[in-house]
């Protein structure tokens, strides 16, 4: 299904798959990655993407995929990946029993510095931009800047610049830094994609993987709350 059907599908939350396709046609690159229905699939998925992969359960109504279980990172052979998709799925069935699982996506690994960007309407003034550093930095200090969209260059680059963690975007002991031009361009096409799909109540990448000139979206979520005329 192409980007444009996908986000006139109505009501309802696009699968990792369907958000990141919507992402790549926005100008957004994202890391590879398939969809796996069975063990013997994930392990060919796995080799073929080169090792070492990460693997995530794919449902609807799993949100926090690593809550349920659904999450299994540094998977190094295929002999693991196929056991992997057997426990993923195990522990997400009991997690939520009534959820339907799509599959169990096989994804290869990005590395480098772990942001989030994220995009939500907000009942006063509509839809917002966000940008912050992943992890702790966003689930503990809320290191995150914000902006109304539609968004230009400079509020990009500047939604860079007022996060507390910026020293680590430029590269802290030894580490390797961020282009703040790449991160720029991802919060430009999301601010863009949901200029122009106001039916997107939600949007978020997370993590968003930076490494030098390399800004990939690893895993992304988008909700949609219907199209005019759907009722």
């Amino acid at each position: 299904m192409s980007a444009e059907a996908l986000l006139k599908k109505g009501k309802g939350v696009l699968t990792v798959e369907e958000s990141k396709a919507v992402l790549r046609a926005a100008g957004i690159r994202t890391n590879r990655s398939g969809m796996a229905g069975n063990p013997e699939e994930a392990a060919r998925l796995a080799e073929e993407m080169g090792f070492p992969v990460v693997m995530k359960i794919v449902s609807p109504q799993i949100v926090h995929k690593t809550e349920a279980g659904g999450v299994e990172t540094g998977i190094n052979t295929a002999e693991d990946a196929a056991r992997a998709f057997t426990s993923i799925v195990k522990r997400a069935e009991a997690y939520s029993p009534e959820a339907e699982i799509k599959g169990v996506l096989v994804e290869e690994m990005a590395g480098g510095v772990e942001m989030i960007v994220g995009a939500a309407r907000d009942p006063t003034f509509g839809h917002l931009i966000m940008f912050g550093l992943g992890g702790i930095f966003v689930e503990v200090f809320r290191d995150v800047s914000f902006r109304v969209i539609p968004i230009g260059e400079r509020d990009a680059l500047d939604m860079i610049d007022e996060i507390r963690g910026r020293a680590v975007i430029d590269g802290v002991r030894g580490q390797r830094g961020v282009s703040r031009e790449g991160i720029a361009e991802v919060l430009l096409a999301v601010s863009g994609l949901v200029e122009r799909n106001p039916q997107i109540r939600e949007l978020d990448i997370n993590p968003l993987m930076g490494d030098g000139d390399s800004v990939v979206a690893v895993d992304a979520r988008i909700v949609l709350e219907g199209v005019k005329g759907d009722g």
